[in-house]
């Protein structure tokens, strides 16, 4: 990315069924759907939004290796998008399993996200 323009981060839980793709998404909407970035364009080369660099990058506590990218990038309407995924984020008891929700166990998974936006 050349330029960085706007920043944000975010937080996303999956309380049971221990699907971190569903907290990464989580995580990255938690990002970027408290803002407006009503000039972007008028920093983005063209001025078109097709041009936006939109770099995610998620601090994953587990299963790295079932996170679906595809879901997460469609998670972010504009841009070309990359996603590049760090130890981190956190497990912790949920203090209940339970089936009907497909618990494999009481965790819950907690993912963050940053989210720059640029060109």
């Amino acid at each position: 990315m050349e330029q960085i323009v706007f920043v944000e981060t975010g937080m996303g839980v999956d309380v049971h069924g221990q699907n971190v793709t569903k907290a990464a998404v989580r995580a990255v909407k938690d990002a970027i759907h408290t803002n407006s970035m009503p000039g972007i364009k008028n920093f983005l080369p063209g001025q078109s939004l097709d041009n936006m660099v939109v770099n995610i990058r998620l601090a994953v506590p587990a299963d790295a290796d079932q996170l679906d990218v595809k879901q997460i990038e469609e998670a972010i309407p504009y841009g070309t998008k990359t996603v590049e995924i760090v130890d981190g984020g956190m497990l912790t008891t949920s203090g209940i399993v339970l089936e009907e929700k497909e618990d494999r166990n009481d965790l819950m998974y907690i993912v963050n996200a940053s989210v720059e936006v640029g060109y």
